[in-house]
């Protein structure tokens, strides 16, 4: 078993896992079928400890470890109670619905490959000011989205980004 960690500052450092799916498990679009809520949709992990199972049941083997609350991850399919959970490296596998949050977080997610920051700015536009730059990994609440750009806060920031330039939104989403 391994144990994530998320210290803000660089997704890469984080520990690749192979992803963990459950046997007959279906994709599903649309509406899950256990919460009626869309499926695909982003949540956020709402405790420091969240064991990840490879399959929807506590019999399964836990595969990995999350350490940190509020990270946001992407609800693929349900099974009863269990969420099956992909993290922003592509990795899946299976969590108790009740370690999941409603509440809306993101990581500023730079260009493939590329060291370069991402620019908060002080009103919802590309011509607005630069209030901070923020590197790729950080994470924040995401208060709104609207026209492109969604405004998150975190340790230390308030301000807006390109929706383009965070994982945990999709693209053109609405968020209020």
């Amino acid at each position: 078993m391994r144990s994530i960690g998320w210290r803000g500052v660089g997704v890469g450092a984080l520990l690749c896992v192979a992803s963990a799916m459950a046997a007959g498990a279906a994709e599903q679009v649309g509406t899950g079928s256990a919460s009626g809520l869309p499926v695909p949709r982003f949540v956020s992990l709402k405790s420091d400890k969240v064991n990840v199972r490879s399959g929807p049941t506590k019999d399964h083997d836990v595969a990995w470890v999350y350490s940190r609350a509020a990270l946001p991850v992407e609800v693929t399919a349900e099974f009863e109670n269990w969420r099956r959970i992909r993290d922003w490296e592509g990795a899946e596998g299976w969590v108790y619905h009740s370690l999941l949050s409603g509440r809306r977080t993101a990581l500023v997610s730079t260009s493939k490959g590329k060291a370069d920051l991402v620019e908060l700015r002080d009103e919802p536009n590309g011509a607005s000011a630069i209030t901070a730059k923020l590197q790729n990994g950080v994470l924040g609440g995401v208060k709104r989205c609207q026209g492109g750009w969604c405004r998150v806060a975190g340790d230390g920031f308030d301000g807006w980004v390109e929706q383009a330039r965070l994982w945990g939104v999709y693209p053109g989403e609405k968020v209020e």
